[in-house]
């Protein structure tokens, strides 16, 4: 090797590390800013309380503010093409529920995004514990009354929902299909909206994640008849499951999960993970989730990815059979 060669490559070698370096300073400073968590359904719904109190924690633990901006509409559409759109420097993470993961995609063919393409799963945060709601001078009592007063009245017990394709919509379309009754379709711009007007008497039922209507249960405007979890839930123990009132082998939740932008850097999206893992460790965390009505989980980024897939099968089996239509 010549002298002018060995400086060459003296001077390559010299400008690689310094790069790395710069590349490893980047990463171990992540993060040096605030965190934006768009969540795409409204404030006041399951996914915005689990990720409220998720997010409180994580902003603790690393001193820095991450504040959450709420885009309902479009049954998610709108916030989740937000989310996707982003820079991929992890300074803005989407918090989904699989509604907008998994059901969307089987339901529209005009998604500006591609749930498999355009994210970088993060982690799944908690399960959505769901259950049939009706406001408190209903002479509805249990899912069997449902079931046999929709059967005397084909179409004319209407049921609330966070809009076209939400989990509220295919937990009732389900139920509908196979109990073999007729309800009408009311949807709201978001599942705090269809909360309320359940309380308002504007509808006569819904399927709701628990965190959505707790606080309208636990005031007296709302009446929790059942659950949809397999067994009982210890907070709600005097409460049936579906399974038990009215309707044999019914079960649906529905769950939170985060996601970045594609193309964040892995080493950012482990640390990303590294944040909710730990949140979600802490006892404090845990138990407002339960109280809730959430059921805390924390995944790492591979299963979340093994998870959107499964789930994408599943949604396009059960929305054929049960013949659902976001029209």
């Amino acid at each position: 090797m010549s002298r002018r060669q060995f400086l060459l490559h003296s001077l390559a070698t010299c400008s690689a590390f310094a790069t790395l370096g710069q590349s490893t300073w980047a990463q171990s400073a992540y993060p040096n800013k605030p965190i934006k968590m768009i969540v795409p359904l409204a404030a006041g719904s399951a996914v915005d309380n689990a990720a409220r109190i998720v997010m409180q924690k994580i902003s603790s633990n690393i001193g820095l503010g991450i504040a959450i901006e709420n885009q309902a509409g479009a049954s998610g559409i709108i916030g989740a093409d937000k989310v996707a759109k982003s820079a991929p420097d992890g300074y803005v993470w989407g918090g989904f529920n699989d509604s907008i993961m998994t059901m969307l995609p089987n339901l529209q063919s005009h998604i500006p995004w591609d749930i498999q393409k355009d994210f970088e799963p993060i982690s799944l945060v908690a399960t959505v514990e769901w259950g049939l709601v009706v406001e408190q001078d209903s002479p509805i009592k249990t899912a069997a009354d449902l079931i046999a007063l929709a059967k005397k009245n084909p179409d004319k017990i209407n049921y609330g929902s966070g809009g076209n394709g939400s989990p509220q919509h295919m937990a009732m379309a389900l139920f509908a299909a196979q109990s073999g009754i007729k309800l009408t379709h009311v949807p709201y711009k978001g599942a705090t909206q269809a909360a309320v007007g359940l309380a308002g008497k504007e509808v006569d039922v819904c399927f709701q994640g628990i965190a959505t209507v707790n606080a309208l249960v636990k005031s007296g405007k709302l009446r929790l008849i059942a659950v949809s979890t397999p067994k009982r839930m210890p907070q709600f123990a005097d409460i049936p499951t579906v399974n038990e009132s009215g309707l044999a082998g019914f079960e649906f939740n529905s769950w939170f999960a985060m996601m970045a932008p594609a193309g964040t850097p892995k080493p950012i999206v482990q640390r990303i993970l590294k944040e909710v893992l730990k949140a979600l460790s802490d006892e404090s965390v845990k138990e407002q989730l339960i109280a809730q009505g959430l059921t805390p989980r924390g995944s790492t980024s591979e299963e979340l990815a093994v998870l959107l897939t499964a789930q994408l099968s599943k949604y396009e089996k059960l929305i054929h059979q049960a013949g659902i239509s976001i029209d």
